[in-house]
């Protein structure tokens, strides 16, 4: 995957801007600053923000690889932290969902009432795997990225996002009318935009900025 270079009203806008092309998230990607922009005096002459973003090329090892154990026992001393009474195990991704292609390892926390580690639409989840990937990465000084999944969570919303977006497809072919999902992170808009990537009828596409960021299904035009 290549490097993209975008551009906003502020460098957050232009990163937000850039990851929607790759279909990445931050943790996946360097981020260059070309340009911080300036505002124009009175609105005028202001220049916009342009950074270069390319995707991090994650080193294909094995499960029990340095790498992989330490984020094991990052993980474990997380839960001991919290008090949680779980099993860590480790296998390869799988599917869009597990980060196929992006992570090197899913680490899969099982156990008894571990709703508490997942969160509303698993927000507490994702920061659980954002502190592993970020204590791993700042122990060894290089990237690493691996995915954290609570029993089976991931996979479960996966499906479901899929065949959502399915009968959302077929709803805006039967209707004509551009249907808009509720806001979801980066990781959950990909699977919506795979699931519907062969679809010759609709396009998917994301609109809104931040949290409020969102997948909107149309038909797609057709030309004359």
């Amino acid at each position: 995957m290549e490097e993209v270079e975008a551009s906003g009203k502020t460098v957050d806008e232009a990163i937000a801007s850039a990851l929607e092309q790759l279909q990445l998230d931050r943790s996946q990607v360097e981020v260059e600053i070309i340009s911080a922009g300036r505002t124009g005096l009175f609105g005028l002459g202001g220049e916009n923000a342009r950074v270069l973003v390319r995707p991090v090329t994650t080193e294909q090892v094995g499960l029990e690889s340095p790498t992989i154990k330490m984020a094991v026992e990052f993980l474990q001393r997380l839960l001991e932290l919290t008090s949680i009474d779980a099993e860590v195990t480790t296998r390869l991704p799988e599917t869009p969902g597990d980060g196929m292609g992006r992570a090197s390892a899913v680490l899969d926390v099982a156990g008894e009432d571990l709703g508490i580690l997942i969160g509303r639409r698993g927000a507490t989840l994702a920061a659980l795997q954002y502190m592993v990937n970020h204590m791993v990465s700042r122990q060894l000084k290089s990237k690493a990225l691996v995915s954290v999944d609570v029993e089976g969570y991931k996979r479960r919303r996966e499906e479901n996002l899929k065949g959502l977006a399915l009968r959302l497809a077929e709803k805006v072919k039967s209707t004509g009318r551009t249907i808009t999902l509720e806001p979801m992170p980066a990781n959950e808009r990909r699977i919506v935009h795979l699931a519907l990537a062969s679809d010759s009828q609709v396009a998917s596409f994301s609109l809104g900025d931040g949290e409020s960021r969102k997948v909107a299904i149309a038909l797609k035009r057709r030309s004359t």
